[in-house]
């Protein structure tokens, strides 16, 4: 290689290094580790696989077809692994659902079979065939996928990026890096661009650098830890009673507080905002939690029940704000009007 193929070569295999020395780190790392940061883990090291593959066999064609079967097989994963953690991330998982299970079992069962099965050395036709076609197309539908599940940062980004902390800014910068990947590689493939096939690990070691510039300038935190908790900016008192306003409207008009498994993600969806959003609003602005702010809004609407369907007993009271059983009613009410239901109904019919 002469100086300017080897800084090109140094330039397109650093990113994709370091991705795989900090995805290692995360996973071995004794600090304890989230759903969303296993997520990440399996991310970077599936791009830096993807990577690593395409710059060997770009300056080097000849290397053993285990190469090329490793880095698509890696790339299997890439999709699959930004849309999880997306979801672990907005949502607060901390637990791997069953159904999440079950699709992890299936893309690593689909995996080994087919290496194992039809390896890339004896069948290269249908890898460069079928096989990329299933994994690009594959790619793609959780890129779609993910932009769904990020349509309200999406959209607080055009409409209102003032809004966004630092934390949903690297959300929406890792999301455009792989989309930005994706297409390189889609375009190469298709044999629209083949120039831009090298372009893939060059814009991946530009963009990972980028990213911890971005998201770590001016912080003291370890940049292995991402994404990580940063000040949190209050939002705006005009912007907050706006939404609190239609927090209240949506729980009044669609009784979601009716529903005992109510999550704040799902109110979220309905205000249409983010989770991340809307928990900020209720501890920043509020000073309350999701858990503490749907009790005392279930006890209210309990205490108008008490005060006007006379008829209805305190159990079937209970159910109907939300409570799937008497016990767990009565604690609530007692903690948020610091009497039972019966002595509250007693003081009212005494006025």
């Amino acid at each position: 290689m002469n100086i300017g193929q080897q800084i090109l070569f140094f330039i397109s295999s650093l990113g994709a290094f370091n991705g795989m020395v900090i995805s290692l780190y995360l996973f071995f790392s004794k600090r304890k580790k989230t759903l969303s940061t296993l997520f990440l883990c399996i991310l970077l090291l599936a791009l830096s696989l993807r990577i690593i593959k395409a710059v060997f066999l770009y300056f080097n064609p000849s290397l053993p077809k285990i190469y090329a079967q490793l880095g698509l097989s890696a790339c299997f994963l890439i999709g699959p692994s930004l849309y999880y953690f997306f979801r672990a991330a907005l949502h607060n998982v901390t637990a791997l659902p069953p159904s999440w299970k079950w699709v992890w079992g299936g893309l690593l069962g689909a995996l080994l079979l087919t290496g194992i099965l039809l390896p890339y050395q004896t069948y290269p036709d249908l890898w460069n065939g079928p096989v990329i076609s299933i994994i690009y197309y594959q790619w793609i539908i959780y890129l779609v996928a993910t932009g769904f599940a990020l349509k309200n940062l999406l959209k607080t980004f055009f409409i209102h990026p003032a809004a966004l902390t630092e934390t949903e800014k690297f959300w929406l910068f890792l999301y455009g890096s792989n989309c930005v990947i994706c297409a390189i590689f889609m375009l190469s493939w298709a044999g629209i661009a083949c120039h831009l096939y090298i372009s893939g690990p060059v814009s991946l070691s530009v963009l990972f650098y980028l990213t911890i510039f971005y998201h770590f300038r001016g912080k003291k935190s370890d940049p292995t830890h991402l994404p990580v908790k940063t000040e949190k900016k209050k939002i705006a008192d005009t912007d907050a009673v706006t939404w609190i306003e239609k927090l209240e409207k949506t729980l009044h008009d669609k009784k979601l507080y009716q529903d005992p498994n109510i999550k704040l993600s799902d109110v979220a969806k309905e205000v249409k905002i983010t989770p991340h959003q809307l928990s900020q609003l209720l501890n920043d602005n509020l000073g309350k939690s999701f858990s503490t702010y749907i009790n005392e809004y279930r006890i209210q609407e309990a205490c108008k029940l008490i005060t006007t369907h006379t008829h209805l007993t305190f159990e079937a009271i209970g159910y109907e704000v939300g409570y799937n059983s008497k016990s767990t009613f009565y604690a609530a009410f007692r903690k948020v009007k610091d009497t039972t239901p019966a002595l509250y109904k007693k003081s009212f019919d005494n006025q």
